[in-house]
């Protein structure tokens, strides 16, 4: 009989995540480039939600002068942006099974510096589950204000539907998640297009009032320009998800992954340049109550239907740019553990054909940094886009040592391109972590190098476990041993009937042992009575009945199997411990509590094999009332 319990939850967990898919059916799984948009480039299209706004803040402490220079900034930010879209298809080329910067720092660079990469990675890409999950949160909370007491019950709710969409596989997330952006996409670049055609808004007055300084101007310098374009930057994050995620997509992969690296390009790419161009146009500045992609969209189409359209869509797409992370995190993950530098069971994919493991974790990562900052945008911002700049800086260098060593083609140009894009990446990076260090910045320098530490704890590990169980060598023929197998029990019964006919197969010897209290008159007749039994059923196993003058039953089972042991020094010794398997989860407290102290008596033990038989045991709906037992069932 099947454990109808287990039967139960594993039928619930089917119900949630959907039925097993073997693994020749993987390909339906796999993503197109237009689904590759919805499931691995909505962190990076949602940014211009608040990368250009990031630079109009920067720039608005210099006064409404400085505003101007928001449109060369982001031309940067777009050139730069061509040149992490033209790096990261040739990573694609390059690097075929996924990891991103990690897989080319670690064929360029090394192992050690790899685990910077992909640490950076860890961090960024739970970073942005957190951030796009509180931004979307607040997003809905400034449409309704009642939801005010509940962010962080929100966040971790869209938080668990994610991951449950990702557990149930990445093609079906992408799918369910193609409309809204679909509608984000063409949504924002009408209203570009109209905004820089014939905006319908742009005398109606705008809510909110101006927060830019009337006083105490200051110089635009360098340093203000280099933080604005940083700042800027952090519409970057996610370019690289793509790459990291190569595995996901059908086949041909490469052609597939390179198209979406492209597409995100492009629509990335208009999109800023259209935002910046109007937000020039038309002076926009911070104002309360109001973000600058807000304010455009007013001035562009009024704020009619079809700007409260986008502006929901804006807010769940947002929440939804999480999913970028469940698509690159856990095949990044279980690239890392390949390498023997996290747990191997990032490894193993699910029953849904996706890497389960991983995706659960980076839930539970991004839920404990959700609680801790309490769901709250403002405190994440800080840290956010830092380490994602630092792989870029790591892909693109790795890539300039790529083209050296390999000298394919057009290297020279090649190596031009990325040597100056890590340049770019590498400054922006250090200015990230010099104008938000003491805004929380500091809270990644520390976590990557923390990471870093327990990567090359857990390969310390694995390294000794290879030598010790010598993995690299051929080991001696194995050798059989004569098998003596101790089986525990109190009466006869078709438990104990069961459990003797596997002591049988399992070893050469089998021992049956009871134990009866010593100078108790119960126990006494209980072990004569077994005894008359025990002939007259004959199981061709022997009966040893252990004595003691104490309660524990334990202690006399492991001192005999002390006794057999010295007894027998090059045997193997079997403990078979027969267990009874109750149709419902309430009733299993009810039994099996020798194996319970037995089991923990033995675990320690190096030298003994603790293994279990287990009977099902289904009672029927109205059991008649039994006899008095004289001895209680195990």
């Amino acid at each position: 009989m099947a454990d109808s319990h287990g039967g139960k939850a594993t039928s619930a967990w089917h119900l949630l995540v959907g039925p097993p898919r073997p693994s020749r059916g993987d390909g339906k799984e796999r993503i197109t480039p237009v689904e590759g948009l919805s499931a691995l480039s909505l962190d990076a299209l949602t940014s211009v939600a608040y990368g250009p706004e990031a630079i109009i803040l920067v720039l608005a402490v210099a006064g409404a002068g400085a505003l101007h220079l928001v449109l060369p900034i982001t031309i940067a930010i777009v050139a730069l942006l061509a040149i992490l879209v033209f790096s990261y298809r040739q990573v694609i080329d390059a690097y075929p099974m996924g990891g991103g910067a990690y897989a080319v720092s670690r064929a360029n660079f090394g192992a050690h510096t790899s685990l910077v990469a992909a640490a950076s990675l860890v961090v960024d890409y739970t970073l942005t589950v957190a951030v796009s999950i509180a931004a979307g949160v607040a997003g809905l909370q400034s449409a309704f204000p009642a939801l005010d007491g509940a962010t962080v019950p929100l966040c971790l709710g869209i938080l668990v539907f994610i991951m449950v969409l990702n557990l149930r596989g990445l093609g079906e997330t992408a799918r369910a998640f193609l409309l809204p952006t679909m509608v984000f996409i063409v949504g924002l670049l009408a209203i570009i297009a109209i905004g820089l055609i014939h905006p319908l808004g742009l005398h109606e007055s705008q809510p909110g009032t101006s927060q830019l300084p009337t006083t105490g101007l200051k110089t635009v310098t360098i340093l203000l320009i280099l933080k604005a374009f940083s700042a800027g930057c952090s519409a970057l994050t996610g370019v690289e998800a793509i790459a990291n995620g190569v595995p996901l997509f059908r086949e041909p992969r490469t052609v597939r992954a390179k198209r979406t690296e492209m597409l995100l390009g492009l629509i990335l790419g208009v999109m800023l340049l259209g935002l910046a161009v109007l937000a020039k146009r038309w002076h926009i500045g911070p104002r309360s109550g109001q973000t600058v992609l807000s304010q455009i969209m007013g001035m562009a189409v009024g704020r009619g239907p079809f700007y409260y359209l986008i502006t929901i869509t804006i807010t769940i797409v947002l929440a939804l740019a999480a999913n970028t992370s469940f698509g690159g995190l856990p095949v990044l993950a279980s690239l890392v553990a390949r390498d023997n530098y996290l747990p191997h069971l990032f490894t193993i994919r699910g029953d849904r054909q996706t890497f389960a493991n991983g995706i659960v974790v980076l839930a539970v990562l991004a839920g404990a940094l959700l609680i801790a900052v309490g769901g709250n945008t403002n405190t994440l911002i800080p840290l956010f886009a830092i380490g994602v700049f630092i792989g870029f800086t790591l892909s693109q260098a790795g890539l300039v040592v790529h083209w050296r060593r390999t000298r394919p083609p057009g290297w020279r140009r090649r190596s031009v391109i990325n040597g100056t894009g890590a340049c770019i990446t590498a400054i922006a990076t250090i200015v990230f972590l010099i104008s938000k260090f003491t805004e929380g910045a500091w809270v990644v320098v520390i976590a990557i190098p923390a990471f870093v530490f327990l990567f090359l704890r857990i390969h310390a590990y694995y390294e000794r476990a290879r030598k010790d169980l010598r993995i690299d060598e051929t080991p001696m023929k194995p050798e059989p041993k004569y098998t003596i197998v101790i089986v525990p029990v109190n009466r006869i019964s078709r438990l104990t009937e069961h459990a003797l006919c596997e002591a049988e197969s399992l070893g050469q010897e089998v021992i049956a042992v009871t134990v009866v209290l010593r100078g108790a008159d119960e126990g006494a007749n209980d072990a004569d009575v077994l005894r008359r039994q025990w002939r007259e059923w004959d199981p061709g196993v022997r009966l040893q009945v252990l004595y003691n003058e104490y309660a524990s039953v334990v202690q006399p089972i492991v001192g005999f199997i002390d006794d057999v042991r010295a007894d027998h020094p090059d045997d193997q010794i079997v403990v078979l411990i027969p267990v009874i398997r109750p149709d419902k989860l309430r009733y299993r407290i009810l039994h099996n509590q020798l194996d319970l102290v037995l089991s923990s008596a033995l675990r320690g033990r190096e030298d003994v094999v603790v293994a279990r038989v287990s009977v099902p045991l289904e009672l029927a709906p109205t059991p008649p009332v039994p006899a008095p037992l004289q001895r209680p069932i195990e």
